[in-house]
């Protein structure tokens, strides 16, 4: 069984994903949209003070391909 996620702000996601190999494609409003080379793409909400929704971190997850693991390291 895989680990449960931690709790992550939008900035830690966003450092993790850049390490990742993600880059900031672009920033609408409090949005963040986040391009991989290879195509992947997600859009992370900035809002300070706030941990991401764990809804929202699941399919952030599936749209990045990052496990709990990663998460749990970073």
């Amino acid at each position: 069984m895989s680990p449960k996620p931690p709790a992550v702000s939008s900035d830690q996601l966003v450092r993790l994903l850049r390490r990742r190999g993600f880059v900031l494609v672009r920033q609408s409003g409090s949005h963040a949209v986040l391009k991989h080379p290879d195509g992947r793409r997600t859009t992370v909400p900035m809002h300070r003070g706030r941990d991401i929704g764990k809804g929202l971190l699941h399919q952030i997850m599936v749209d990045t391909g990052l496990s709990a693991d990663d998460l749990n390291e970073g």
